[in-house]
């Protein structure tokens, strides 16, 4: 049985909001460098090969910030949610091949970073699944 504080806790709206912003945080902030640094984005696509780079960036900002909004917002939730899990498991796979890497301290920290984005994968699920509930 849940404590009747931590029941209250997780019933507050504010609380939920400040829990999506934590899970959406790497994305809006991530967005928001990238708008203010056009230059540098672009650079960071063409380093991993990712052609047209205005597209990739344009893509990029849309997602991350838009994803983000749907879900703060709570409009369409798993829209934002999904584009974002489905971004970053792309963004993963392209960016942290762990199994590429020869050196052992390199592929032991490329491999923890596909992991815990791997982990914000399933956060983003769950939001998903919240999300749908409580727009049902």
């Amino acid at each position: 049985m849940t404590p009747q504080s931590i029941a209250r806790l997780l019933q507050e709206r504010r609380f939920a909001t400040g829990a999506i912003a934590l899970l959406t945080l790497p994305y809006w902030s991530s967005g928001l460098a990238k708008l203010a640094d056009l230059p540098g984005a672009l650079g960071e696509a063409r380093h991993f090969g990712l052609e047209p780079g205005w597209l990739v960036v344009a893509a990029t900002i849309l997602v991350q910030i838009g994803g983000s909004a749907l879900l703060l917002l709570r409009r369409s939730g798993w829209l934002g949610a999904g584009a974002l899990g489905v971004f970053t498991a792309a963004a993963t796979l392209i960016a942290h091949p762990f199994w590429r890497i020869a050196d052992p301290v390199a592929r032991f920290h490329e491999r923890n970073i596909f992991i815990e984005h791997a982990g914000l994968i399933g956060g983003l699920m769950l939001a998903a699944i919240l999300a749908e509930r409580r727009e049902a």
